[in-house]
């Protein structure tokens, strides 16, 4: 933690503010303030806190180890690419000599820190700078939130600290005391943060009092479902405990404070399925959504509703700068994701008279859930399995007319990081998680809506009953489809308590059957066809659960690969910053 002290007091103040007049609020690099003359006007507030957006998860990040393959369920049990975070998802990550999944979330505490320390001295009406002072305290919980999901109870410090700071050698502090912390600084943050609609136009894209719900939604239902599935097993020795039982009062406040968002935020869905030439396409173009020509309805940023909080890219002024397209399309859906797509009855395809099988290419993809099509793309005519590759395709943030309207690296729709799909999910999982059961008027405001625009049939009561589903397992697929690629998958199983179970399978691919189950990879007997070189899968072939029963699949990450643990819930603590300051416990198993 000494890290901290040596950090230059702010980076430049680069980010543009997406308007829906497409313009940016441009503001220039300041490389070095003078306490002497600044922070004396509103406007150096305002300045210095956009900086803070910068730390946002998105596209591009001046944050080394922030990249976004990182958050977008890679080497997941979702996916069959394993160019990023392989070593979370098979539960082989070791103590590192840095992590900057420790150094940035303090470097954006200590910014946050400056700005608030700042604020007894203002000349001016404080009024004035509430909105920024309330975005310092936003940003710091966020940070914190950062620092929770991945190393469980961390050092809070809320001062500026210097050479000689006590808190430099300081014990970590409990989960518990951490997540106090967050919902603290939320708090503060929310009371003088602007409704949406109330930011003007060229400040559109800062943090709204609807935004600071959200992520406190979120929060409260991360830790309630956390302390519900994993009690104390995660914490550091000589942790101290919750205070109180806090599950219900969290899970009531996230579905009170979701509800209060879809009643008075003044968000809606982004749908457009209806819009020629965009047919049930809305999964797809909202999620490569630019200026008129991202899509075939000409629609630009200004159609979107939907996100509540994002990153702000343009093509001019912020490009995003990742080579998205190709790696988003080389990072194929996995059997498990494949089968978990609804048909349009509302029914997972293994209890759904609609699902067609896998005997054809093609076929899996009949009257299946839109997301299924939005983000695979439609029904391919043929398919091999010939590179080690499971042979299927991903559009979920590939940008329209890759190639043409865009090139690599120019990609530049905004990041969605809260949005009304992820209210709606919240609402209904902390109703369920705190009552054991929902109703369907609960249902038809929240998850139906999203099935909707999905094309699925409304999940209810009598459908689960009457169909032998379990209402959880139903209500965490939706969470699963939704958000798939969104960075919530991994924390997700962690919360739930299942990350072993669920990451400690074999990533299958491509169903090719047997002689007893026609497929195009195996002839009558059984053999591989042209259309599939088994030798290029290393892991084989593996009989698993589908839709349709036991059939043989594809290996592309076998089992004896993955060997995820309860210590794996939890980052290790960066041996440097144990260097630094021994008081810092490691994390158990570690």
């Amino acid at each position: 933690m000494k890290k901290l002290i040596y950090m230059t007091l702010i980076g430049g103040l680069t980010l543009g503010l997406f308007s829906c007049q497409d313009d940016f609020l441009d503001l220039k690099p300041q490389d070095t303030f003078n306490d002497a003359s600044y922070f004396k006007r509103a406007s150096d507030f305002k300045s210095y806190s956009t900086d803070f957006y910068n730390q946002l998860m998105g596209w591009r990040s001046p944050y080394g180890g922030n990249e976004i393959y990182n958050h977008m369920d890679f080497s997941s049990d979702l996916s069959v690419y394993f160019n990023f975070q392989s070593d979370v998802g098979r539960g082989t990550i070791a103590p590192g000599s840095s992590d900057n999944r420790w150094n940035n979330p303090y470097a954006w505490i200590r910014k946050a820190n400056t700005l608030l320390s700042k604020e007894a001295d203002y000349p001016g009406n404080k009024n004035d700078i509430a909105q920024y002072i309330s975005e310092a305290y936003f940003f710091r919980a966020n940070a914190y939130y950062s620092l929770l999901k991945t190393f469980g109870g961390v050092p809070i410090v809320t001062d500026v600290l210097n050479i000689n700071s006590p808190e430099l050698q300081a014990p970590r502090n409990s989960r518990y005391e951490v997540v106090t912390q967050i919902l603290s600084d939320l708090d503060k943050a929310i009371a003088n943060l602007p409704i949406e609609s109330a930011i003007v136009a060229a400040d559109k894209g800062r943090v709204s009092k609807w935004a600071a719900k959200g992520l406190k939604a979120e929060v409260e239902l991360y830790e309630a479902t956390w302390r519900k599935y994993n009690g104390t097993t995660t914490d550091f020795e000589g942790s101290g405990g919750p205070a109180s039982n806090q599950i219900n009062d969290f899970l009531t406040d996230a579905a009170n404070l979701s509800k209060e968002i879809i009643d008075n935020g003044g968000y809606s869905l982004w749908n457009y399925n209806s819009t020629a030439g965009m047919i049930n396409e809305s999964y797809y173009y909202l999620f490569s959504l630019e200026d008129a020509g991202s899509n075939p309805a000409g629609l630009t940023k200004a159609s979107n509703n939907e996100f509540i909080l994002y990153g702000v890219y343009d093509v001019t002024l912020r490009t995003g700068n990742q080579n998205l397209s190709l790696t988003s399309q080389n990072a194929g859906s996995s059997r498990k994701m494949m089968d978990m797509f609804l048909c349009t009855d509302g029914l997972p395809p293994s209890k759904s008279p609609l699902f067609q099988g896998y005997h054809a290419v093609g076929d899996e993809y009949k009257n299946r859930d839109l997301r299924l099509l939005g983000y695979g793309g439609a029904a391919p005519a043929s398919t091999s399995l010939t590179t080690g590759i499971a042979g299927y395709g991903n559009r979920k943030f590939v940008a329209y007319k890759y190639g043409t309207y865009r090139n690599a690296n120019q990609e530049s729709a905004n990041y969605p990081i809260i949005r009304l799909a992820e209210i709606y999910l919240i609402y209904a999982e902390a109703l369920f998680e705190r009552d054991g059961a929902i109703t369907d008027a609960d249902l038809n405001m929240s998850i139906n809506r999203i099935r909707a625009r999905a094309g699925v049939a409304s999940l209810t009561n009598a459908l689960v009953s009457s169909n032998g589903l379990n209402m959880k397992d139903e209500i965490r697929r939706e969470r699963t489809l939704e958000l798939y690629r969104e960075g919530f998958r991994y924390d997700d199983l962690k919360r739930w308590g299942i990350a072993e179970a669920e990451l400690n399978q074999s990533v299958c691919g491509q169903v090719v059957g047997d002689a007893s189950y026609s497929t195009p990879y195996k002839d009558a007997l059984g053999n591989p066809t042209a259309a599939y070189k088994p030798s290029t899968f290393t892991w084989g072939e593996e009989v698993v659960n589908t839709a349709q029963g036991p059939l043989r699949c594809v290996v592309v990450d076998g089992k004896s690969n993955r060997v995820f643990s309860k210590k794996n819930y939890l980052w290790p603590i960066p041996l440097d910053q144990r260097n630094l300051n021994p008081s810092l416990k490691q994390n158990p198993g570690y």
